[in-house]
């Protein structure tokens, strides 16, 4: 059985003009501080001044260190300063419809019902009738960042994206059927051209049949947000802030690779790829990014490779290995680079909001020795990690679009 609760106490925007002013992408979007910053500057009222308050500076010589006791009393500050501010109110008992219209998916609509998970139904050896599935390792470190985080704003601003496998349909027709019985209570227009709406649900008989039909649910995939619900278990939280969509209405993007390691040829890349790749050269005029399973792309700061994976570079069986991602760490970083550890510094994790120009012009630059672009991983790989009980390769899943923070907040106090 899948749960969510209503929030207590709930803070939103007051309108769209406000969520517009208020919402951002989530603090894990973005490739550096300095971008944090910069958003700053055209969308000072963000809630980034909140969720990463070191970046919210004068300068990018003025921020502060990130976790920093100055950083998180200021965290603080600006969380009372919002709580008391004209951009938003508060709601009680607080349950909500998520909307993601995406112009590049326009027959599909995702929509979510969002509001508090039990952090008890997290899926661990302590609890293993839990019904919230993790797939990716949580890093201690990172975990209590978020923590610190949510102690300091005694609130929790950004939500974890889940999924349930809905295979009768039931929940989405329920979804779509609430979310056309009214108008939007408020909407936001994201960088990327989405736009994300938010419906408060009163209690009633469609909030009710909602939870039911959530409830049918056997089990929820954690698909973007591991370490934030990781850091409300971690402070003893009985909830932690969620949404929950249909897997079919959900996408997924790229996840590439820059690495910084001894230069090579392209003559001996393609014979130190041969044993376990088949190798061609892309003929494409464009940067190459695979878009099918078992395709990936290795630029070399010469050209494009093509590399299609041979049968025995991988455990057909095993869902976790199959995925590319696993395949390009242990036959091309490890054996190849010696770079055996995902977490190496030599690796830097490209999201699917930067495309495979970007990662060409960062080789061509000299900051990075080559790069790696491999195909988004299909729902049906992700589902099938999930149910083996497996984790997924680290930094394999970018789901696009994701939810936006600032839009629905949990007050704590």
């Amino acid at each position: 059985m899948v749960r969510v609760n209503p929030i207590p106490r709930a803070l939103v925007p007051v309108d769209s003009t406000a969520a517009q002013r208020l919402c951002s992408p989530n603090y894990d979007e973005f490739q550096s501080d300095l971008e944090i910053f910069e958003l700053l500057q055209r969308q000072p009222d963000s809630v980034l001044r909140i969720t990463m308050p070191h970046a919210c500076a004068d300068s990018p010589e003025a921020m502060l260190r990130e976790g920093s006791a100055q950083a998180l009393q200021a965290a603080s500050s600006r969380m009372a300063e919002l709580r008391a501010s004209p951009l938003a109110r508060e709601v009680r008992d607080a349950l909500f419809l998520y909307e993601i219209s995406d112009p590049s998916r326009p027959a599909t609509r995702q929509i979510g019902l969002g509001g508090l998970a039990p952090t008890g139904d997290i899926l661990t050896e302590a609890t293993p009738h839990g019904t919230i599935v993790r797939n990716e390792g949580v890093r201690p470190k990172k975990a209590r960042g978020r923590a610190d985080l949510i102690e300091a704003t005694r609130s929790i601003i950004g939500g974890v994206n889940n999924t349930v496998e809905d295979t009768d349909g039931r929940l989405s027709k329920l979804l779509a059927a609430a979310a056309d019985s009214r108008a939007a209570d408020y909407e936001a227009l994201a960088e990327d051209g989405c736009t994300h709406r938010i419906w408060i649900l009163a209690a009633g008989r469609q909030r009710t049949g909602l939870l039911e039909a959530l409830a049918a649910e056997p089990f929820a995939y954690v698909a973007d947000g591991n370490h934030r619900s990781a850091a409300a278990a971690m402070l003893g939280l009985d909830e932690f802030l969620a949404v929950v969509f249909p897997a079919s209405s959900m996408g997924l993007a790229p996840y590439n690779r820059l690495v910084k390691t001894g230069q090579r040829s392209t003559a001996s890349w393609q014979q130190a790829l041969a044993r376990h790749f088949e190798v061609g050269q892309s003929s494409a005029t464009s940067d190459y990014q695979p878009t099918e399973p078992h395709s990936v792309g290795l630029y070399t700061g010469q050209e494009w490779l093509r590399l299609a994976p041979r049968s025995g570079a991988y455990d057909a069986d095993n869902a976790a290995e199959s995925i590319d991602a696993a395949i390009v760490q242990k036959r091309v970083f490890d054996e190849i680079c010696g770079i055996s550890d995902p977490r190496d510094e030599r690796l830097t994790f490209v999201g699917g909001n930067r495309d495979a120009t970007y990662l060409r012009q960062r080789v061509d630059s000299g900051e990075y020795t080559f790069a790696v672009t491999l195909p988004p991983v299909t729902m049906g790989q992700f589902v099938d990690v999930c149910r083996q009980r497996r984790m997924m390769p680290p930094k394999s899943t970018w789901f696009s679009p994701k939810i936006r923070s600032g839009l629905v907040m949990a007050l704590l106090d």
